[in-house]
Order: C-alpha cells, then sequence, then structure tokens
C-alpha cells in the first residue's frame, strides 16, 4: 500500500509540471526547437492535455514518460530527477523539497 501510495504522489507532482509548468523546470531539444514555432506549441499543448496512461505505457504509475504524434512527429517527453541541492546523491521523487523535475521534449529520432 505504501508504494502505491508513494506513486500516486510521484504521479501528481509529475502532472503538476507537465500540465501547469509548476515544480520544476521544461526543456525542448534541439530538434523540437528547429521545428516550425506552430508544431512546437502544439506539441506543448499536446504533453499539457496528455492523459491516456495505461499499464503498457505507465507500468509504475508515475505519469513520467510519453510517446505521441503530433502533426506527423513523434514526439517523446519524459520527466528526470535530479538532487534540489546538486550533492549528486540520488533524489526522492516523491519529495519534492529535495527534488528538482525537469520535463525534456523531444523528437523519438533524438532519444
Amino acid at each position: 500500500m505504501a508504494d502505491m501510495v508513494r506513486r500516486a504522489a510521484i504521479a501528481r507532482l509529475n502532472d503538476r509540471l507537465r500540465t501547469t509548468g509548476l515544480g520544476g523546470s521544461i526543456f525542448m531539444t534541439a530538434g523540437m526547437a528547429a521545428l516550425p514555432k506552430a508544431v512546437q506549441d502544439a506539441a506543448i499543448l499536446a504533453v499539457r492535455q496528455f492523459s491516456d496512461f495505461t499499464p503498457n505505457n505507465d507500468p509504475h504509475g508515475e505519469h513520467d514518460c510519453a510517446v505521441l504524434t503530433v502533426q506527423d512527429q513523434r514526439i517523446i517527453w519524459k520527466i528526470d530527477y535530479y538532487p534540489r541541492d546538486d550533492t549528486g546523491i540520488d533524489p526522492d521523487p516523491a519529495n519534492p523539497a529535495t527534488t528538482k523535475r525537469v520535463l525534456t521534449i523531444m523528437l523519438a529520432e533524438e532519444y
């Protein structure tokens, strides 16, 4: 049960970053930045609105990664975790006080 609660907390924090931009940083790769602005905007909106999490694409229930198609472009978004104090110690993704979240939006071919 504790593991389910922990994963749900991580998913809530990840969803907050993904849907609102709050609670972390968001980056686009060079490949994404090279696309027309309209495609970039559509990709950001698709990432924000994504809700089709299933056991197949989200086996750990943390809402930390997905693959989508936006205007014929295969897009991957993923959330990584880093220690907030840059100590190099593994962060606890369930604890926003010690963990920096970074959402990266990239072309699938860049992964």
